[in-house]
């Protein structure tokens, strides 16, 4: 009897550590493309999935996404990472995520999903959101919030939360998630940021 009870106590322990360290999930769990290029960089880091109807991608893993993108251009190489970056069937767009890189005076380096910006400096509305978010990412990195057309929902106005990362004095790198819808007098954007 004493030795069930052992038993018992060990695993209602076990689970209640397991629990609280957040190893048990309600439904599947995917990956973000692994575009390591050797084994010495970090691994894919998971997405939990809310529910079958949608996706929920956390501040964490934005920020592992582009962090992981700026890996890989340290391991690759400037032009090398740029080409991957502007491939729309490449390693690093998934979903809604996908790398876009700026210089910081403004011109468009890589855009996988507005291919036809590339090497033309953003004006107008994006152009703002350019400037303003590499004067964020200006001494490493940070977040940076702001409208935008969201094309998977019939091009309605949306907030979007941005993440990017300082490559070298010359330029950057980012992605975004989109938050949800928002009310505004404001004139969305032309073409993706």
């Amino acid at each position: 009897m004493q030795k069930i009870r052992s038993s018992s106590l060990c695993l209602l322990i076990a689970v209640f550590l397991l629990s609280s360290a957040g190893c048990t999930q309600a439904g599947p769990v995917t990956s973000l493309p692994d575009a390591s290029p050797s084994p010495s960089l970090p691994p894919s880091q998971p997405v939990p999935v809310v529910s079958p109807k949608a996706m929920f991608i956390s501040n964490e893993t934005l920020m592992a996404f582009v962090e992981r993108a700026a890996t890989y251009v340290k391991a690759r190489g400037e032009e090398q990472a740029l080409a991957e970056f502007n491939n729309p069937n490449g390693s690093f767009i998934k979903g809604e995520l996908y790398i876009y890189a700026y210089g910081f005076n403004g011109t468009t380096l890589a855009h996988p999903v507005n291919p036809e910006a590339v090497g033309k400096i953003r004006e107008g509305s994006v152009g703002v959101f350019v400037t303003e978010m590499g004067e964020v990412v200006r001494n490493g990195s940070g977040f940076y919030r702001f409208i935008y057309v969201n094309p998977q929902h019939d091009r309605a106005l949306e907030s979007k939360l941005g993440y990017g990362v300082k490559i070298d004095d010359d330029w950057w790198i980012g992605s975004g998630v989109y938050t949800g819808p928002v009310e505004t007098d404001a004139e969305p954007s032309s073409a993706a940021p």
